[in-house]
């Protein structure tokens, strides 16, 4: 007999469809958040030597447990308990050091590794599960979904894998999965997925709309952060407001429900694992997350509440446009007006209400993103544009009379 514990997302879910293809009725499946994980793993440690659980073998997979169960699993590991952790995520490196951990974060082709891709190339290197194309192709739409690889690579259909995973139960969207694997040649959505799918592409797009008018902006230690509260839809939301505000290191997503904050970012010099671990959670380097503890409750949630939502930048302007050499306009709700030009190649002023600051800034991007990080500005529409400059062309004209 088998016994899978894994996560409850797309990545931990698809785990335990290529299990339940490999095993059949012989695993029992049980689908855990990253919190509910280590009950599950204590209440089995527990009951080791009941009939059922004797010759069972354990599989984790796409969570690691806390250091107690990790000295736990190793003891019955080595009084010959069949055990085998399998995950990606950077956090769980460590996990290397016993036999029956498997931990990779990356291919060897550079490829980022996801739960299901290592679980299923263990069970068909471990002659447990027949190699299948259909299958592998759904292995990698999981992973290229859960890396992020699908926005890079416009692979629309791995995002339309997870939109349909929410969409339904886990038990519904397992039925709806192992059929397609007995009898096609390809990974398809039928007729009716594909109308669902559209459906809910529009209320995604709904969604982030709304969220973008209620994101507000602090500093937390040396990060700036966006903050949103939020229930659904991390993954995509996360995306979408770190790309429209690129001066903000990551986006902190709250779910005050669940008790439950998500860190999202675009950038490759932050690491939001490390964010997370701070507090007790963990993740990838671009996704990651904790429970709400009181002091990341303080810091994100209690202090975001008094801070009005960021103002969004103007988007039909025709004249006050970015990266504008001859000078683009920001203002604040402090009424500050700043003004971005490039005063000679690779040179770009900023000018606070028509006093340039001392610092340069190699290009518009830099520049940008001081002014909106450091004065919570935000893109000035035209007709603040051409009455800032008709206000600066009357100064100059009586400072030359």
């Amino acid at each position: 007999m088998y016994k899978l514990l894994t996560h409850n997302d797309l990545d931990g879910v698809a785990c335990g469809i290529v299990a339940k293809i490999a095993f059949g009725d012989r695993v029992d499946v049980r689908y855990n958040s990253v919190t509910g994980l280590d009950f599950q793993v204590e209440r089995f440690l527990e009951r080791k030597d009941e009939k059922q659980n004797k010759d069972t073998t354990l599989f984790i997979t796409d969570l690691s447990v806390n250091e107690e169960n990790e000295k736990a699993l190793d003891a019955y590991a080595k009084e010959g308990g069949l055990v085998q952790l399998i995950d990606h995520h950077k956090t769980a490196v460590h996990f290397n050091d016993y036999d029956w951990g498997h931990v990779k974060v990356e291919n060897d082709d550079g490829r980022l590794a996801c739960a299901t891709s290592l679980l299923y190339e263990y069970l068909v290197h471990h002659q447990l599960l027949e190699p299948s194309a259909v299958l592998e192709e759904f292995v990698e739409l999981v992973r290229q979904y859960d890396t992020w690889e699908w926005e890079q690579n416009d692979n629309i259909k791995a995002k339309q894998l997870n939109d349909l995973f929410y969409m339904v139960s886990i038990e519904e969207f397992i039925e709806k999965m192992i059929p397609r694997f007995e009898d096609k040649d390809h990974f398809e959505y039928d007729e009716f997925e594909q109308k669902l799918l559209e459906m809910e592409e529009d209320k995604i797009e709904r969604y982030i709309r709304r969220k973008k008018r209620e994101l507000v902006q602090t500093f937390v230690g040396d990060y700036c952060t966006g903050i949103v509260h939020a229930e659904s839809y991390h993954s995509e939301l996360g995306n979408e407001l770190g790309t429209a505000n690129r001066h903000l290191d990551y986006i902190t997503i709250l779910n005050m429900g669940g008790k439950k904050i998500s860190f999202r970012t675009i950038h490759d010099d932050v690491d939001v694992s490390a964010v997370a671990g701070y507090y007790g959670g963990g993740g990838h380097a671009k996704a990651a997350g904790c429970s709400m503890n009181k002091e990341s409750y303080e810091l994100y949630a209690k202090a975001a509440f008094l801070i009005e939502p960021m103002r969004q930048d103007a988007f039909r302007n025709h004249y006050n446009l970015k990266e504008t050499p001859q000078g683009t306009l920001y203002e604040n709700r402090n009424e500050d007006r700043l003004w971005i030009y490039e005063e000679e190649p690779e040179s770009w002023v900023v000018e606070l209400n028509l006093e340039r600051i001392k610092h340069r800034f190699s290009d518009f991007e830099a520049a940008e993103r001081y002014v909106k990080r450091h004065h919570f500005a935000w893109l000035a529409r035209d007709e603040h544009y051409v009455d800032y400059l008709r206000k600066f062309m009357m100064k100059k004209k009586k400072g030359t009379d």
